[in-house]
């Protein structure tokens, strides 16, 4: 069973529509205690920061989010559920949950830099076999992460300047595009999620 955090902000719909595609059984939950004990837990995300660490906490779920982390099982963060991973945010100068160490910055003011990035992009740098070199995935965003530990770097993308289009660290994948709307690529980097082995 895997289970979405609803927090009232994310694209719960169009991530379990993927993983029920690849087979997989998906509960959607708001319940503090099922996400603590969840299988796989996966953290959704589109909006704002600021809204979105207020939501998790009027629901103490990012006590929950903390809980589960200590288990060692399988975490995925997307997008926004990205970025809230992180301390701090350029983005109304927001706190984020502060469970990796780093910030979120926003892209550049620059000619010709069209913010937010939305559409597909290629990632390169690519460390990690989830990610294959030189494969399109999509993104929409303002706002990119800059970790403090820069090896935790799974997959670099640019658009403007270089950023983090995913980071890996133990148990926990988080990418800044949306694998559940990059087609095929997207798919197998889910799919490849799902086989890592449950502790």
């Amino acid at each position: 069973m895997i289970t979405l955090i609803d927090y009232g902000m994310g694209n719960l719909n169009s991530v379990a529509k993927a993983l029920s595609y690849l087979g997989q059984a998906v509960m959607i939950s708001s319940d503090a205690d099922q996400v603590s004990k969840a299988d796989r837990l996966i953290l959704p995300g589109v909006g704002a920061m600021e809204y979105a660490v207020a939501s998790l906490q009027a629901r103490q779920l990012d006590e929950a989010i903390k809980q589960y982390l200590q288990t060692g099982r399988p975490f995925l963060g997307i997008c926004l559920g990205m970025q809230l991973m992180f301390e701090r945010s350029e983005e109304g100068r927001s706190e984020g949950l502060g469970l990796l160490p780093g910030y979120v910055r926003r892209f550049p003011r620059q000619a010709g830099l069209k913010v937010p990035h939305i559409g597909w992009n290629q990632v390169a740098c690519s460390g990690d076999l989830l990610i294959p070199e030189k494969t399109s995935y999509y993104f929409v965003h303002s706002y990119y992460v800059v970790p403090a530990e820069k090896q935790c770097v799974a997959a670099v993308c640019h658009h403007g300047v270089d950023f983090p289009a995913a980071i890996r660290t133990d148990a926990i994948l988080l990418t800044q595009f949306h694998p559940e709307k990059s087609g095929d690529a997207g798919i197998q980097l889910l799919q490849g999620w799902l086989e890592r082995p449950l502790l």
